[in-house]
């Protein structure tokens, strides 16, 4: 399968390092020539600053989730009132290339907040950030990188089968291994099939025991703990300038993941 066009989808508790991973991916991908679309579909956006953005540049970007205009223009209903009519299907083709914002061959694409009511909640906004999401897995031609919050409960269906791997990442930790098993077992039920993990912050001597406990999930990647990358947050710069023993063990899962699609 050709790199072009491949999608990735990457969750994990917070803190664990999953926007770093995603960050890498996606100047990885796009050091060999390929179109980067990174999605930042975590409330708590950081991924623009993983990927170089200057601080200035990540303050200035429009989010979609907040843009009441589009919303109600696209579903018919007034973002955050209960209780109305809107449309399911929204047209959102042409909504990306509004919003994008580009740097070192990487085009990010920041969606937002997306808001949570009680069980069953279909408000406005989490219909149009959904099926925009759905549009951008399984319509857009580039490889598309997605940074998601804790678990998948924002893909539907649709979406989620369209994604080629979702990888997990995951710290020596019972909290974050258990996110990690409930992702997979949610991914089950949508029918994704390629689950894997990328431990972060691990000592050599606890790999294995990791990878023990995690199974049947394979764990694809280990990244020790590193100072660098303290360091290069402190600088403002991004992991993928300044950490190359991280930068090594997300290529390998990237390798990892795309022998897996040839197979």
């Amino acid at each position: 399968m050709p790199v072009k066009g491949l999608r990735i989808a990457v969750s994990g508790k917070g803190g664990v390092g999953k926007t770093t991973v995603s960050a890498i991916l996606c100047r990885l991908l796009a050091g060999r020539g390929v179109q980067v679309l990174a999605v930042d579909a975590d409330p708590d956006a950081n991924l623009g600053m993983a990927l170089g953005f200057a601080p200035a540049e990540v303050a200035a970007i429009r989010t979609i989730a907040h843009d009441k205009a589009l919303i109600k223009a696209r579903t018919g209903a007034e973002p955050g009132e209960a209780g109305q009519w809107f449309i399911l299907n929204p047209r959102v083709s042409d909504i990306p290339e509004q919003y994008i914002v580009s740097h070192q061959g990487v085009r990010l694409l920041q969606m937002g907040n997306m808001s949570k009511g009680g069980s069953g909640c279909a408000c406005a906004e989490n219909t149009l950030l959904k099926t925009l999401l759905n549009h951008l897995v399984v319509d857009r031609e580039e490889a598309v990188i997605i940074d998601m919050e804790a678990g998948i409960e924002h893909l539907g269906r649709g979406t989620a089968q369209a994604v080629d791997a979702f990888v997990v990442v995951v710290e020596p930790g019972q909290r974050s291994m258990a996110t990690a098993r409930t992702v997979a077992r949610l991914a089950a039920d949508l029918g994704i099939n390629r689950v894997y993990a990328v431990a972060n912050k691990v000592a050599p001597d606890h790999v294995a025991a990791l990878q023990e406990a995690l199974r049947p999930i394979p764990l694809i990647a280990a990244i020790g703990y590193a100072p660098s990358a303290v360091q290069a947050d402190f600088q403002g710069k991004t992991p993928y300038e300044l950490c190359p023993e991280i930068v090594a063990e997300v290529q390998t899962a990237l390798g990892y993941i795309e022998a897996a699609l040839e197979q």
